[in-house]
Order: structure tokens, then C-alpha cells, then sequence
């Protein structure tokens, strides 16, 4: 069986991204019980559009449902659970053995998905949760390849491992350095990330601060494509893209690039260097921090860490696509470009096009020489046939 490409949406638009530019599922979170308080999330009848928009493509849709939860969040979830059977969700993701035990319990047809937030980093564990009747395990991101092997081999249960996003400063699921500086509880949707601020370092009361450059504690991001024909030889299950607060965008450049990926190795037995350079292209256009490979090579060290906030605004994005007609797009404008730039075009299927900007105006039909009022709506002439999945960029990255 091959491997499913599971990317997050926070909201239907980003979903729809996510599987026009080429994942197998996608997980989304809902108002309640669920964990990324911050994201849009989706009500009820948007998690129905979600579920008929994927499963008319052959897709899949699953729902966090991840909080730690306490006694009065027990309120309402039965119910919630039995609305989101009804509407055929494919999996709940959940960080809770009560959970777990209520789904089992009330007979619905959906999966259970162990959330990465049980810390889960060995066959043991694994095996209560498979004794629990858990459909699936994502495993903790500080499991070592070399402990992902010796897992593989000792399960039957289907294993969910990440290969690209944000990190957590702690073992995944037991940070509370938001509750003690915010009181936003982290385990229950409110992580402030905190470990990504910038602080004063001190010794003996001495301040330790270089000029503007402040500590922070956050970790770099995994982008661990180098390691991906490993986990496919392996057999794990399925490949999780991390991040339901990022952009469209984001998630329309990773998505794609994995898919290139993952498609090749299926079709030629191993991935090729040459289509490794076409992702790692794909990752630099639609991040803006630095990048490792996680803990599969091992413990990080110092070079795993960011330990200063230098941290750019990425401006590769310039428009969205919102109408096309008789070759002329309309677009809503995200960053600063102008008449006679050489843009790009980055459709879900196909080679990207590059073309120059001959005519841009407004929808007064007046000439604009400059587009940098972001959400502005302009128009322009464009080489090809786009769509609203259609992102116009920039073409030196």
C-alpha cells in the first residue's frame, strides 16, 4: 500500500489547497476540543463541505479532536463525536484514552488516530494503545530513525510519522512554558509559543546579550525530505506535513514538493537527485526559517537549534488568483511587484510559467505602475489558463 501524504488546513480554503496540489488526506480541527485555538478551525457545516469536497476526489478528511481534557470539557463531546460520524469524517486524531474509549464505545465508524501529543516513542507503548483498539499511532518527532526501524519491525498498527514543520522546544506534548508565562494552556489549544520570544540571558546577574541579538529557544524546523526514501522503505503509513496556522501558500509549495517526491519513488524504486533539487527548490519558496532534518539523524545538537530571532519575512508570494477569463487574470494582490517584472506561475499541475507583466489596472480600467497595497484587486495579462489555486510569485526563487 502506498504512503498517505497527510497535509493541514486551517480553514476550507487551505484544505481545498492541500488537495489540488496533491495530498491524500488532510487534517483540519473543529471549534471545539481541538488544539491551535488561533487557527480559523471549522464549524460543523464546514467540516460537511470539507468531507464532500475530499471524498468526491478520492481524499480523506480527519479532525483534531487533541485537547488534554479536564472534566467540564467532557460536556458536549459525545454529541460532537456522533455529528462528526454522521458526517462521515474518516478519523478523529486524539491525545486522550477516555476519548479513545468513547469512540470505541459508542460503535461509530471512524478511526482513531493517537495524536502526537501522547509522546508516543516506543513499541510498548504502542501496544497499549493497539490493546485500546487504536486504528493509528503518530509517533512522537524525537523518535530517532534508528528507533523508527526497530519499531516498523515490531508493530502491525499503522504508523504515522512527521517529515516537515514546526518543532516543539520539549518532547512533544508536555511543554507548559506558555502556562507559566501566559496562562494560555498549550494542551488545550492556547500555545503562545513562547519558546520562540526573545529573552535576556543572564550568569550571576551579569546579562549576557549581544548588542540586538537576544536568546531564543526555539528549535528549527524539520524539512526532512533527505530522509523520506528511508521512511517509504520502511513502510510507514503515512508522511505528516505539520502546520494548520500557516499559509495557502505554505502548504501549496511543501504539498507539492512531497508529492514530486513520493510519486517518484513509486514510479522509479528510489528518488532521484535531480527531482530532490525540484523540492528542495519548492520548501526554500514557501518557508521563511531555517530548516534540519529532526531527530532522525539522531539527538540535535547546537545546529538544531535557533538561538537568535534573524528571522525575514519570505515575500516570494505576490498574488492569488480570485476570476480568469480570456486571458486575463484577476488577482489579489500580497506583496509589492510591478509593470515590466518577470513573474511566475505556480499552478497545482504542470511545469511553472514565467512571463513578464505587460498590463496591469485596476477595476476602474486605470493603469497601475505599481501593486504593493496588499488585498488590492487588479487585473492582468497572463500566458496561460490559471484557476483560483493558481499563486503568482516571484521568479528568482
Amino acid at each position: 500500500m502506498k504512503v498517505e501524504l497527510l497535509a493541514p488546513a486551517g480553514d476550507l480554503e487551505r484544505l481545498k489547497v492541500a488537495i489540488e496540489y496533491g495530498a491524500d488526506a488532510v487534517y483540519i480541527g473543529g471549534k471545539q476540543f481541538s488544539l491551535r485555538a488561533r487557527a480559523s478551525n471549522f464549524s460543523l457545516e464546514d467540516i460537511k463541505e470539507a468531507v464532500d469536497y475530499a471524498h468526491q476526489r478520492n481524499r480523506k478528511v480527519f479532525v483534531t479532536v487533541n485537547m488534554i481534557p479536564h472534566n467540564s470539557d467532557f460536556e458536549g463531546l459525545q454529541q460532537y463525536l456522533k455529528q462528526l460520524d454522521e458526517i462521515n469524517v474518516d478519523a478523529i486524531i486524539c491525545a486522550s484514552a477516555a476519548i479513545l474509549t468513547m469512540v470505541k464505545n459508542l460503535n461509530l465508524k471512524m478511526e482513531v488516530h493517537i495524536s502526537t501529543q501522547q509522546t508516543t516513542t516506543n513499541s510498548v507503548a504502542i501496544s497499549y494503545w493497539q490493546k485500546k483498539k487504536a486504528d493509528r499511532i503518530v509517533l512522537a518527532r524525537e523518535v530517532t530513525y534508528k528507533n523508527l526501524k526497530e519499531i516498523m519491525k515490531e508493530t502491525t498498527l499503522p504508523i504515522e510519522v512527521f517529515i516537515h514543520g514546526g518543532m516543539c522546544a520539549n518532547f512533544s506534548g508536555r511543554c507548559v512554558i506558555s502556562n507559566m508565562l501566559t496562562n494560555r494552556d498549550a494542551n488545550r489549544g492556547g500555545c503562545a509559543q513562547s519558546c520562540r520570544w526573545s529573552y535576556h540571558l543572564y550568569h550571576n546577574d551579569n546579562c549576557l546579550d549581544k548588542e540586538d541579538k537576544l536568546l531564543s529557544m526555539g528549535s528549527k524546523d524539520m524539512c526532512a525530505y533527505d530522509y523520506l526514501e528511508r521512511l517509504l522503505d520502511i513502510g510507514v503509513s503515512s508522511l505528516k506535513i505539520e502546520g494548520r496556522m500557516k499559509t495557502a501558500y505554505y502548504i501549496a509549495t511543501v504539498v507539492k514538493a512531497y508529492r514530486l517526491l513520493i510519486d517518484d519513488y513509486y514510479q522509479n524504486g528510489k528518488i532521484s537527485q535531480e527531482k530532490l533539487k525540484e523540492a528542495e527548490i519548492l520548501f526554500k519558496r514557501g518557508s521563511n526559517r531555517e530548516a534540519f532534518s529532526g531527530f532522525y539523524p539522531g539527538i540535535p545538537d547546537v545546529s538544531g537549534q535557533i538561538y537568535n530571532n534573524d528571522v525575514q519575512a519570505n515575500q516570494s508570494y505576490l498574488a492569488n488568483v480570485i476570476d480568469y477569463s480570456d486571458g486575463v487574470a484577476t488577482i489579489e494582490v500580497r506583496n509589492y511587484f510591478k509593470l515590466n517584472d518577470t513573474l511566475r506561475i505556480f499552478n497545482p499541475q504542470g511545469e511553472d510559467v514565467y512571463f513578464e507583466v505587460t498590463s496591469l489596472v485596476d477595476l476602474d480600467g486605470e493603469t497601475v505602475e505599481i501593486a504593493n497595497k496588499p488585498m488590492q484587486v487588479l487585473k492582468m495579462k497572463v500566458p496561460v489558463e490559471v484557476n483560483t489555486f493558481t499563486f503568482i510569485t516571484k521568479s528568482e526563487v
